[in-house]
């Protein structure tokens, strides 16, 4: 029976982070046999410069189709920041979700990670069975401990990667560090309003921690999670408000926006 449950412990933990909201939610796969087609390597879009391109192109068409505009009205870089923008959130979600429920950090390198490229939401995620597996087998850390551990694995890791690959796309690194900011702040929002109180106390926690940690400093500003945060950049979503938002006075502005306000 023991074998039984240590070996039942990873779906186990796969399906409690993913009950907390689409963004949290990933497949894992036997590290042999990576899944094949739609399912493609994450380590694309910071190796081949074009797969990037394409992304940051379908996010600018699947946004200006929203706004009743064509694509051509909108610069590149808008949907690169905003493509951006998804890709570091679907990474940092589960990560954040499994530190908050297990207490151990959960980083996996672009190489490990598969994905589909859709649009509209949190895309299909898998990594490897043995990742999660050995983040099972951790130990248990403090929240500061945590977000060091997350810091060096993942925002120096895969999330660095991104930003750098995107800012080929003439994006500002300032901009595309608070998407990363605002990345976090979001799952710690999201994982607040479905989690169970100490859960979500302790998403809380690691949040605050990770916007501490120097990849983030000076990204943003506030008090903390939630309400009181506020990035110190703009990802841009607001150039591709229809005309008649702001006809209307709607600025199209995000909540957390550096604009927001003024």
């Amino acid at each position: 029976m023991g074998a039984q449950q240590r070996g039942a412990a990873p779906d186990q933990a796969r399906q409690r982070v993913a009950a907390l909201g689409p963004f949290f939610a990933f497949e894992t796969y036997p590290p042999q046999e990576p899944p094949a087609e739609p399912w493609r390597p994450m380590a694309e879009l910071v190796q081949e410069p074009a797969v990037l391109r394409h992304r940051a192109e379908a996010v600018r068409a699947y946004l200006a189709a929203g706004g009743g505009r064509s694509p051509e009205e909108l610069e590149l870089r808008i949907g690169a920041s905003v493509a951006q923008l998804g890709l570091v959130a679907r990474l940092l979600s589960p990560a954040l979700g499994f530190a908050a429920l297990y207490g151990r950090p959960l980083a996996v390198g672009l190489d490990a990670l598969r994905w589909q490229p859709v649009l509209g939401g949190g895309f299909p995620l898998a990594l490897p069975q043995q990742a999660l597996q050995a983040a099972l087998a951790g130990p248990e850390t403090d929240p500061e401990s945590t977000a060091r551990l997350l810091g060096a694995g993942l925002l120096d890791g895969p999330v660095r990667a991104l930003v750098e690959a995107a800012a080929g796309l003439s994006v500002s690194r300032q901009v595309l560090w608070g998407n990363v900011a605002s990345a976090v702040n979001g799952a710690a929002a999201a994982l607040a309003a479905t989690a169970p109180g100490p859960v979500a106390e302790r998403a809380r926690v690691l949040a605050a921690a990770l916007q501490r940690q120097p990849a983030l400093r000076g990204a943003s500003s506030g008090p903390g999670v939630g309400r009181g945060f506020r990035r110190r950049s703009c990802c841009l979503i607001y150039r591709a408000a229809p005309a008649a938002a702001a006809r209307s006075g709607r600025s199209g502005l995000c909540g957390d926006c550096v604009l927001a306000g003024r």
